[in-house]
């Protein structure tokens, strides 16, 4: 009796992490370095997910945080009719902080400062009032650990950057935040990567990763009938009460 009151305890205590990386940003396309506007693309990029939410109620949000940056602030506005909760805002998300100034074009940057091997240096600064690897890796993880544990129980939404979803896996897979991981990511424009931890064992899990969906339509005569759709994957318990129908029955 014990054991199964544990049991039902874990699984009734539930963190969901959601983290949104903003949309494309004007810099992204412009070559420069800094904390740029989204641009056209990345604000219809960030209206469709807002859509998307919207229709499907997919996300429950109890807690909505954006990073600082112009780009992830614009996102979060965006598509806040869609999840209802007080829009907060965290400095600590941020993305890399590469120091220089703002809107120098990156080839200009790289000229003055170099180009940075993390994986050779990972405690080397790209510039003055920049982070270096490690130092990134240390900001996005404490950011973390002080977020998830705060709201302890709760579905969290952060609008942040690809470093701060890289560094994700590097902090729930405690990863050395001194090694640049050998395989790397490319996580989309206005993507979901959905953490959870639930269950007696109280672990996380990464539920899904890089679910850009709602763009595929952008740009075509179509749109995705979210509406129709489900909020949540079918599970194993919904499965069809009719067998599946064979080749000699279609």
């Amino acid at each position: 009796m014990f054991i199964y009151v544990l049991l039902l305890i874990g699984e009734s205590m539930t963190t969901n992490l959601y983290l949104i990386r903003h949309g494309e940003a004007l810099s992204a396309i412009q070559g420069t370095i800094g904390n740029s506007d989204l641009s056209p693309l990345g604000i219809v990029q960030a209206e469709h997910l807002r859509d998307r939410l919207a229709a499907t109620h997919e996300i429950k949000a109890d807690v909505f945080i954006c990073s600082t940056l112009h780009r992830a602030r614009q996102t979060a506005q965006i598509i806040a009719p869609a999840l209802d909760a007080p829009l907060l805002v965290d400095e600590e998300i941020e993305e890399m902080r590469a120091g220089g100034t703002d809107g120098m074009p990156a080839e200009e940057y790289q000229r003055i400062y170099g180009p940075i091997d993390f994986r050779k240096a990972p405690l080397k600064q790209p510039a003055p009032g920049g982070e270096s690897w490690g130092e990134f890796q240390l900001r996005a993880a404490t950011a973390l650990e002080r977020i998830v544990h705060t709201y302890e129980d709760k579905t969290i939404v952060l609008v942040c950057h690809g470093g701060i979803i890289d560094g994700s896996f590097i902090y729930f897979f405690r990863l050395s935040s001194l090694a640049v991981p050998q395989a790397g990511f490319r996580t989309r424009n206005t993507s979901i990567t959905h953490w959870q931890k639930r269950g007696p064992d109280r672990r996380w899990r990464l539920i899904r990763y890089n679910d850009a969906l709602h763009l595929h339509d952008i740009g075509t005569s179509t749109r995705i009938p979210w509406d129709q759709l489900r909020a949540l994957p079918a599970s194993d318990a919904e499965r069809p009460t009719d067998p599946v129908p064979t080749e000699e029955h279609q």
